[in-house]
């Protein structure tokens, strides 16, 4: 009997035991026919003997052997039994019949307790694998290898750490930190959570000759972008000789090669691949093609690819985003067409990279054909390739089909789709539409990620808005993300406030050296550059390396500072890490000796560059300019034009500029300017300004009113150098109409503007409209006058003779007056002969430098124009008693 049931089982499954039941439900119900209890005793103990029994059935009959197990009792007897029925349920994916199952099993074993964990891993239900663990660990149930290596699969989809390392404790415990399976459920818990250090002390705890842990230290340093680190530990593994590398392994180094580009280092290993018959594997075939195509290497690529006995989506994929990295954009089409003629399955991947190859304006009826062919296999609703369609057509410059393709998109709720929008704005310039996606974005109640929050707050220049966005981060924990944190405390630099830009800096947990160069460089640009050196020698402390941005942004630092011992220093340090030769730093010392002075090294410098660029070049022509070496500045500016520089920089330019309005010399100006239009940068507003003050100085204003004339887009330098040369040429009123035009315009004044309006009123004579604007650059714009602007008002009420209204003006000031503002009424006293007010400016003049022999001068001939004879013999005996005897003549350029 029991033979024919076995030759029926395998045949029929479980129709013969089963044969007079229709249903699991008659099952249960319906009485036994043919068979008495002890024969179906009999078949339900054969059923379950072997699992491969159960794993042959359906997953209908095998709730109808459970109904038999359950009628004949068998179920609560054998625990041997029911353990094989909780295989079965895990394996149909039904963890909810395994539960109700492992409640009624009245007495359960260790293998009962880790059925139920594995089943619930290969089920994804890790919560419910943690929670069996915490109920069996409770009721102080044995466990095993098997049961901590599961629980630790559970914990490391988890991410959950702590709760980890207490299972592992039990794990050291009990003494099964040797058992491999257990280890490696540790050291894929902490290579999952981005813990590769962890990963490796649990590695080298004991001498391991366990393949697949050394697989999982070097898989999770590969998932972790530790790259170096993966090659570093198959380096030992591969020098132990005591374990042979699977397939696995070879796999996950050959991802790190492509990552980091080690190409040479990746043929060593594609050699062992074919040493060791691991060629023929799919994944580790796709792994060489992948090697070579990300290094460049694509005819190797090709030639793998076409070894290869089996191919896959991902080898397929790998030679078309090879061909796209090198900008072959036709051979990655063509590699498109072959593959969709094998009849290969198109992924989400195929079609990014197919898109990326499509996203050149050369492209854009490629990309439309492309979006036409994506649209008729279905996947142009997919986020992922939805989104690579925005960043397509943006980086065509159709950013209208990108906002088509973004409102075409059903599932809203990925973040990659609007991310791509935000960013397609961002480098279209409609930054306005990207703030206000992004508000419709937290609106709807989608979480941005760390690129959306650093492209957002990347245009942010309101400190308003970036401290909400700020917030926002703090709020949802994306501020300990270095790309997030950067973006942070760079905005605050940008608008201005550096005490928060320094705060956020110093919060971030992880600081890279693009971290460090950004806040370097915002303390340095904004005036700070002793900060950005402290800064600096703080990183030193860190053991970080600086790299020649950090070096090129503190020789910056250094030319703002006028320090050449330390900008030496850096110099050296330099030449030292080997970043002598780099354009970055060769520009920033060139720039640094020029303005600090040191022009023989500038000049030694430049010469030693390979390849000298306009910053260079600018940098030694501006030096050579401000030190006064003006023919030598012009000569550089010969040379640069015959060196085949083909732009020439508006900063360039202003620096000859300023050197002819030194020399005064408006034949080579008018030249220079012909050399401008001829360039086509005559209407940039830093160029206007440098030949409206050239023009100037050579006492050209009509040419001055010409150049500004054409300014397409005046700036407030602008407006203020020609209102500054109305003033010194006498044309007040003109300068007081253009100042009232720049308002209009929407400009704010500042100081400087403010020195030029108040001395056109002084040329002018009008005293009440000094007075109004003297009022209006505090009420108006929060200015505070400086000394400038008093001697602009002193002045101002001599020329129109009010010297006592002069003197209490002076004496009323807010600030203590300097010896300028009492020479400024001396002046005017001389030129109205009134002594009396002359004699106190002379006192206050001699109080406040009692050596200067010109007060003395002046007072003397005051005097002596009345006809005052006594006061001048006075004064000069007041020189000698003072042992002033001389005055310094007054010498000249000319």
């Amino acid at each position: 009997m029991n033979g024919i049931m076995i030759r029926t089982l395998k045949h029929q499954k479980l129709v013969c035991v089963c044969r007079k039941f229709t249903s699991s439900a008659a099952l249960l119900e319906g009485p036994a026919v043919e068979y008495g209890e002890n024969q179906g005793k009999l078949e339900a103990l054969h059923l379950v003997s072997n699992p491969s029994n159960l794993r042959g059935l359906t997953f209908i009959e095998s709730k109808a052997a459970h109904a038999l197990l359950l009628r004949c009792g068998v179920i609560y007897s054998d625990i041997y039994a029911a353990n094989n029925l909780l295989d079965a349920y895990s394996e149909f994916c039904h963890m909810d019949y395994a539960f109700k199952l492992f409640e009624e099993i009245p007495l359960r074993n260790v293998v009962t307790w880790n059925l139920m964990i594995l089943g619930c891993n290969k089920n994804f239900l890790f919560d419910d694998a943690w929670q069996v663990y915490c109920r069996m660990h409770k009721m102080g149930v044995g466990m095993d290898e098997f049961t901590y290596g599961s629980v630790l699969s559970a914990c490391g989809s988890l991410e959950h750490i702590t709760s980890g390392k207490q299972v592992y404790g039990f794990v050291l415990k009990n003494g099964f930190f040797t058992n491999g399976y257990v280890r490696a459920g540790m050291i894929d818990l902490f290579s999952r959570s981005c813990r590769v250090e962890d990963a490796l002390r649990v590695l080298y705890d004991v001498h391991c000759k366990n393949v697949v842990c050394w697989n999982a230290v070097v898989s999770g340093a590969v998932k972790n972008k530790d790259n170096w680190v993966a090659l570093g530990i198959f380096s030992q593994m591969f020098r132990q000789g005591s374990m042979t590398p699977n397939a696995f392994t070879f796999s996950s180094v050959l991802t790190a090669c492509a990552a980091v580009k080690e190409l040479e280092l990746g043929k060593s290993i594609h050699g062992q691949v074919i040493k060791g018959g691991a060629g023929a594997d799919v994944f580790v075939g796709t792994a060489v093609v992948d090697l070579y195509a990300k290094s460049g290497a694509m005819s190797d690529a090709i030639k793998q690819f076409r070894l290869m006995p089996v191919r896959n989506v991902v080898s397929w994929t790998s030679i078309i985003s090879g061909f796209v990295q090198k900008g072959d954009s036709a051979s990655a089409l063509g590699v498109l067409k072959d593959m969709r003629k094998t009849g290969e399955e198109i992924n989400t991947l195929t079609v990014s990279s197919v898109l990326a190859a499509c996203a050149n304006p050369s492209m854009f009826k490629d990309a439309l054909q492309v979006h036409c062919w994506i649209f008729k296999i279905g996947l142009h609703l997919n986020p992922v390739v939805k989104a690579s369609l925005i960043n397509t057509y943006s980086k065509i410059g159709a950013i209208d089909l990108s906002e088509i393709a973004f409102a075409e998109a059903q599932d809203l709720k990925q973040v990659g789709v609007w991310a791509n929008m935000i960013s397609a704005f961002v480098h279209s310039g409609n930054y306005e539409k990207a703030i206000t996606l992004f508000e419709r974005m937290l609106k709807e109640g989608i979480t941005p990620d760390k690129f959306i929050a650093s492209s957002i707050l990347s245009l942010i220049d309101s400190l308003i808005l970036g401290r909400q966005v700020h917030g926002f981060a703090l709020k949802v924990g994306m501020v300990s993300e270095v790309s997030v944190g950067s973006s942070i405390f760079t905005m605050y630099s940008k608008c201005g406030d550096l005490e928060e830009s320094l705060k956020a800096f110093e919060q971030l947990e992880t600081k890279d050296n693009i971290s460090w160069t950004s806040m370097i460089a915002g303390l340095a640009e904004h005036g700070c550059a002793d900060k950005a050196v402290q800064m600096f020698r703080q990183m030193e402390f860190e053991n970080l390396v600086p790299d020649e941005k950090i070096l090129a942004t503190i020789l910056n630092s250094c030319s703002a500072l006028h320090s050449l011992k330390l900008g030496r220093e850096i110099h050296g340090f330099a030449l030292r890490c080997g970043f002598a030769k780099h354009t970055i730093i060769d520009d920033a010392l060139v720039n640094m000796y020029s303005k600090c002075g040191d022009l023989n090294s500038a000049k030694i410098v430049f010469h030693a560059m390979p390849f000298k660029d306009q910053v260079s070049w600018s940098s030694l022509i501006s030096g050579f300019a401000q030190r006064g070496y003006i023919e030598e500045a012009l000569q550089l500016f010969h040379d640069m034009l015959l060196s085949g520089i083909i732009t020439v920089d508006a900063f360039t330019i202003s620096s000859v500029l300023g050197a002819l309005a030194i020399l005064s010399t408006p034949g080579i100006g008018t030249l220079l300017h012909a050399y401008i239009i001829k360039k086509g940068i005559e209407l940039e507003a830093s160029i206007g300004s440098s030949l409206i003050m050239m023009y100037s100085k050579c006492g050209s204003i009509g040419d001055c009113s010409k150049v500004f004339q054409q300014i397409k887009y005046p700036d407030l330098v602008s407006w203020t150098t020609m209102i500054t040369s109305y003033a010194h040429h006498g044309k007040g009123l003109e300068a007081l109409q253009l100042f009232d035009l720049m308002k209009k315009s929407g400009i704010e004044p500042d100081d400087v503007t403010f020195v030029g309006v108040l001395s056109a009123c002084s040329h002018t004579g009008l005293v009440g409209e000094g007075y109004l604007h003297l009022n209006s650059m505090i009420r108006d714009y929060g200015i505070e006058p400086g000394y400038k602007h008093y001697m602009c008002m002193v002045d101002l009420l001599g020329r129109a003779g009010r010297l006592e209204e002069a003197q209490r003006f002076i004496v009323n000031m807010p600030i203590e007056p300097n010896t300028l503002v009492w020479e400024t009424l001396l002046a005017a006293c001389k030129v109205h002969g009134n002594h009396e007010v002359g004699k106190l400016a002379a006192e206050k003049i001699k109080e406040l430098q009692p050596s200067g022999a010109g007060t003395y001068v002046s007072v003397s001939n005051m005097w002596a124009e009345a006809g005052e004879w006594e006061h001048v013999l006075k004064i000069r005996g007041s020189m000698k008693e003072t042992g002033v005897t001389k005055k310094e003549p007054g010498w000249s350029f000319i």
